[in-house]
């Protein structure tokens, strides 16, 4: 009587290592990619909500919050790719060699995640950068002493909660990267 494990073929120990490496790093990038991007969005949410409370206008930073909710559109479509290498890697190492992903596919899959994750840093930067002028004008228009004559002028929450909005952004888009960047090593090696 055979036992299951001689009954089906063994999947090679290095395709094996590919496979839970992968696996591993999907995950792990799925979940701190989601989280970073929730936060980013709540962020996000809170400061449009808030502007339109506010009675003063701040048109500055309307073009730091685009590029913010571009990072994070572009981080959702990351944080969908992450999950697509979790069902790669369990695709390869499946014992079936029929069901396995091409090395071309695979490689086409991880070089994606490489281009969004550097798109997408470059969008959070767009943001960050203009935010952070828009931080710099009104902390430099601002008269010494302790007495403010222009409302318009005072750096609230909201517009540093943008900036932080855009530097999770590209946070979570350089870790991304990394994990593609490092998967793709593996994968060439094998």
């Amino acid at each position: 009587m055979q036992t299951e494990s001689e009954a089906k073929p063994l999947v090679p120990p290095s395709v094996h290592g590919i496979a839970n490496n992968i696996r591993l790093t999907g995950w792990i990038a799925f979940w701190v990619q989601l989280t970073l991007a929730v936060v980013s969005g709540l962020v996000l949410l809170f400061v449009s909500t808030g502007r339109e409370f506010s009675s003063q206008p701040n048109a500055g930073l309307g073009v730091g919050i685009f590029w913010a909710v571009c990072g994070v559109l572009i981080l959702l479509f990351s944080v969908y790719l992450n999950f697509r290498y979790t069902r790669l890697g369990k695709r390869l190492d499946n014992p079936n060699p029929s069901l396995h992903p091409s090395k071309a596919d695979t490689i086409a899959t991880i070089r994606l995640g490489i281009i969004v994750g550097l798109v997408g840093m470059l969008l959070s930067l767009l943001g960050a950068g203009s935010t952070l002028g828009v931080l710099v004008a009104k902390s430099i228009s601002q008269p010494p002493g302790v007495a403010i004559t222009d409302p318009y002028k005072i750096i609230r929450a909201m517009d540093v909660f943008v900036e932080v909005a855009n530097v999770n952004g590209i946070a979570a888009h350089f870790l991304g990267t990394v994990a593609s960047l490092w998967l793709l090593e593996r994968v060439n090696q094998h």
